[in-house]
């Protein structure tokens, strides 16, 4: 679906209509502004209806499309203006400024547009009054036609999964299709998984399913693959079922890990993976507890900011001196570990767990680190890792690293050609730093890593153009971190002691990666210059670390 735009006209002059304009088709049209409010590459939010349109100016042509971002709402007249697209300023999905589609992640739904019409001086946007009031769009999807033969099949029932099956019916497949989802659950948002324990299942849920059945995807929940035979195009199940797939799509993702140590049986030893471990783990909160979290990675980290104000106590044990410190450095990992002591959470570096000790119960009751420490602890979140779910490919003439990833090029496909993987077990190309290719555990990858496999699936010879995008929020603060690759030296910008800064990593002398706190919409203004093969180097950097932003 397009949105009608309209080019400026040479000469025009002022005319107003008074209030929108009913039509008895659903729609509500009038004027939002003059052709001046515009400046050429700038957006900006009007009223229609008492709601808010985005009307943009590019290239001569103005366009009108939802003004919140179909992920989490945030407002995007304060994104990134890319070429041709918008990108979110929070989490950096992306959406095509013609059209309105999702092109980048996180997120399913697109953007309404509306048809733009230049009156005189005066710019006109007629809108469907549901999708203004909604403020987002489903795009349409093919049904499943009897008369289709091929049958694709989906195992994982992360967000990876689901964008793959809602792309396949998006670009018209008619057979079909299967999903075969390990937890009981429909694909729903993980990341609240550390980050808000407390969520209800059914509102977390991507779509219910009702969505699955009026477009013909069959979701078999609480069943885990077993085995895939290539030769017969099989996959089996625990359940002892068969399933015959065309194509396949595997994006299965990763076991979190426990520390190999005495004691990581016992009760209360938790980790942080699914709705059943958030859930189980929030009904053990307690004023009266001690929480104990293994690993200062985002998960970790996000947890021990979850439960600190829900228990007695929270202590971090952490590898280095500061967290995130071989992501970002030790300078902001330092800034944000002052921040968790601020909060009375304990930081412990440079340690580890030796032994996990029970009570009479058979549930943790200390842990005792690796410098001898004895910590009381009543429970124990781990996070400190994961391993690929891919155990079940062995002798299925699929192609495996050592690690247990799945390498593929750059149209997600395995050395199987009608196999295909995405999501966190992929080893893909990373277009944002010379199509190298790495495994990287992002949400919102994993589903553009669905959404490229689906078009290929359908026939369209789409090349993965990967820009790794990443967020958390702790205590408030939202760091934005784009790009990837190892790095030799920082560039910062701003206070990062006061965590209003933006960082700049560097290999030599190109930026690889970019974060910020407290700076939006910078960071995905850096994704969308990565995106459009744009690099920045230590050169544009030298006497205003920002001014590439102005310029873009």
């Amino acid at each position: 679906m397009g949105c009608n735009t309209s080019k400026l006209p040479d000469n025009t002059t002022s005319k107003w209509t008074s209030k929108p304009e009913d039509t008895n088709d659903g729609y509500v049209e009038d004027v939002v502004c003059k052709v001046q409010d515009l400046a050429e590459n700038e957006m900006r939010a009007f009223d229609l209806d008492e709601q808010k349109v985005l009307v943009i100016k590019q290239k001569g042509v103005i366009s009108a499309i939802g003004a919140k971002c179909t992920h989490y709402g945030a407002p995007l007249v304060n994104g990134a203006l890319g070429d041709g697209r918008l990108r979110c300023q929070w989490h950096g999905a992306c959406f095509n400024i013609q059209t309105g589609d999702i092109e980048d992640f996180p997120g399913l739904d697109s953007l309404p547009c509306y048809k733009v019409t230049v009156e005189d001086d005066n710019v006109k946007v007629r809108a469907k009054r549901s999708e203004l009031h909604a403020q987002k769009r489903v795009k349409s999807m093919a049904k499943k036609n009897v008369v289709a033969k091929e049958k694709y099949v989906i195992i994982g029932g992360g967000p990876s999964g689901a964008t793959a099956a809602e792309t396949l019916r998006q670009q018209g497949f008619e057979g079909d299709i299967t999903m075969i989802c390990k937890e009981k659950y429909l694909p729903y948002d993980r990341v609240k998984v550390s980050k808000q324990m407390d969520f209800e299942i059914d509102k977390g849920q991507l779509r219910n399913d009702a969505f699955y059945k009026d477009n013909d995807i069959e979701v078999l929940k609480g069943v885990t693959a077993t085995a895939v035979e290539t030769e017969n195009n099989l996959v089996k199940l625990d359940n002892g079922a068969e399933v015959k797939y065309d194509k396949l799509y595997l994006a299965t993702g990763c076991n979190p890990r426990k520390p190999n140590v005495p004691g990581n049986d016992l009760k209360n030893v938790c980790v942080l993976r699914g709705y059943d471990d958030a859930k189980y783990a929030y009904s053990q909160l307690k004023p009266d507890i001690d929480v104990v979290v293994l690993g200062s990675s985002f998960i970790g980290m996000e947890a021990a900011n979850f439960c600190v104000s829900k228990v007695k106590s929270v202590t971090v044990i952490g590898r280095g001196n500061a967290p995130f410190r071989a992501t970002w450095g030790e300078r902001i990992g330092e800034a944000i570990k002052k921040v968790f002591e601020e909060k009375q959470i304990k930081y412990i570096p440079n340690n580890g767990i030796k032994k996990i000790n029970a009570n009479s119960a058979g549930a943790v009751s200390s842990v005792e680190l690796s410098d001898g420490q004895i910590l009381k602890c009543d429970i124990l979140l781990c996070g400190i890792g994961s391993t690929y779910c891919t155990e079940f490919l062995k002798g299925s003439g699929i192609n495996m690293r050592p690690d247990g990833s799945v390498e593929v090029n750059e149209f997600m496909q395995t050395n199987i050609p009608n196999v295909y993987c995405g999501g966190d077990i992929a080893y893909a190309p990373v277009w944002s730093h010379n199509n190298t290719k790495a495994c990287i555990g992002h949400y919102p990858l994993a589903q553009y890593h669905g959404h490229v496999s689906g078009l290929n699936m359908a026939g369209k010879s789409f090349p993965l153009k990967a820009v790794p995008y990443f967020w958390t929020m702790l205590f408030g603060k939202s760091i934005r971190y784009a790009g990837y690759g190892s790095y030799d030296d920082i560039i910062y910008a701003g206070d990062v002691e006061a965590l209003k800064f933006m960082a700049f990593f560097l290999k030599g002398d190109e930026v690889v990666s970019a974060s910020s706190c407290g700076m939006d919409p910078l960071v995905s203004m850096f994704a969308e210059r990565l995106a459009q093969g744009k690099k920045l180097y230590r050169n544009d950097l030298k006497d205003d670390p920002l001014a590439w932003s102005k310029l873009s």
